[in-house]
């Protein structure tokens, strides 16, 4: 047994000195000391040996390993120092490899312009959690209670939460609108402020929809606030974001946290209103809803509606990067394929 550990000591010695590559010696050391490696082999013989010799055997085996392990490590640092050695043959002068650079997502950049955008305008930036009550989601935005959006088919609720009865049953928030409320229960008027983030939605994906999205939402509540001042402002967002005039309309909407409601179309500029699957082949999509805070959503907030009014609108920002960048498929955003990413570096 020791001669034939004395054998495998100097063949595994004259592998490692011999290695050229931190590659190859991976495959040495697999091979000794893995678990289909030599020492392994060892091991398994000395249950057969007579029992005065196993106890030898045993110690033997164990220091050969360490010896190996010690080689390795040596020759490891050896080659990785000849790693950085600088060729004899290398020429200075050459231009160097420019290493690689991240960006922002176009998600996240179009954010970061509407905070800009907004900022210039004196609103504030909200953050909430992402996990909120149903008192905040639904019943403080004035949703009745047997509304669809409250079903799992729309929410996705918590498990340990979803057979509570009462409004305090958590969920991944559907809108931020309800986070909104906090804002307005913890400030005092009047308020201006923007809040970005992610919202999750139980819905099929294609094209225009995915479950988790991000939206941008924006809320006045002051005393005597126009409706017209509000459209310029939907009018100047666009314009700064597109660096261009944007044709838009405003159609007659419901939604039970403002009254009156509208929704907010925009001229798709993926095929410049000719018709394309992004728009449905009308020349409109649809990018934000909006209007006045119903009255029963500024009393949730402790605000009296005789007092006060405001302008509130909620931007689909996926949409929106679609239309900056001219793309047909909301879901090439979340796909994390850097092909498509590199692009916008």
């Amino acid at each position: 047994m020791q001669e034939k550990i004395n054998n495998i000591l100097n063949e595994g010695t004259n592998k490692i000195k011999k290695a050229k590559t931190i590659e190859e010696l991976k495959i040495i050391k697999s091979s000794l000391l893995g678990k289909q490696g030599v020492i392994k082999d060892i091991l398994k013989e000395i249950p057969n040996l007579e029992i005065s010799k196993r106890s030898e055997a045993g110690c033997a085996a164990n220091k050969l390993k360490n010896c190996f392990n010690n080689l390795l490590k040596l020759r490891k640092e050896e080659l990785f120092f000849k790693m950085l050695e600088i060729p004899l043959d290398f020429d200075a002068t050459l231009p160097g490899i420019p290493p690689h650079t991240g960006g922002l997502h176009p998600i996240t950049q179009i954010c970061y312009d509407l905070n800009d955008t907004f900022r210039s305008m004196g609103f504030e930036i909200f953050q909430e959690q992402e996990i909120t009550s149903e008192l905040y989601a639904f019943d403080n935005l004035n949703f009745p209670k047997n509304h669809p959006a409250r079903e799992s088919m729309d929410t996705y609720w918590l498990t340990e939460h979803s057979a509570q009865k009462n409004n305090s049953r958590l969920c991944l928030r559907p809108h931020l609108t309800g986070a909104s409320i906090r804002y307005l229960q913890t400030h005092k008027p009047p308020f201006r402020f923007v809040y970005p983030g992610k919202v999750y939605r139980n819905e099929s994906t294609d094209a225009k929809h995915e479950r988790a999205f991000f939206q941008y939402e924006a809320l006045i509540v002051d005393h005597d606030f126009t409706f017209s001042s509000g459209k310029i402002i939907i009018k100047s967002i666009l314009s700064k974001v597109f660096g261009c005039d944007v044709s838009i309309r405003m159609r007659v909407g419901y939604f039970p946290f403002v009254e009156p409601g509208f929704e907010i179309d925009m001229g798709c500029l993926v095929c410049n209103k000719k018709g394309c699957r992004v728009c449905k082949y009308v020349g409109w999509i649809e990018i934000m809803p909006g209007g006045t805070p119903h009255p029963n959503v500024l009393r949730s907030a402790k605000l009296n509606p005789e007092k006060f009014t405001g302008f509130y609108v909620n931007i689909g920002l996926d949409r929106l990067v679609m239309m900056r960048y001219g793309i047909d498929d909301i879901r090439l955003f979340h796909s994390a394929d850097l092909r498509f990413l590199k692009q916008f570096n």
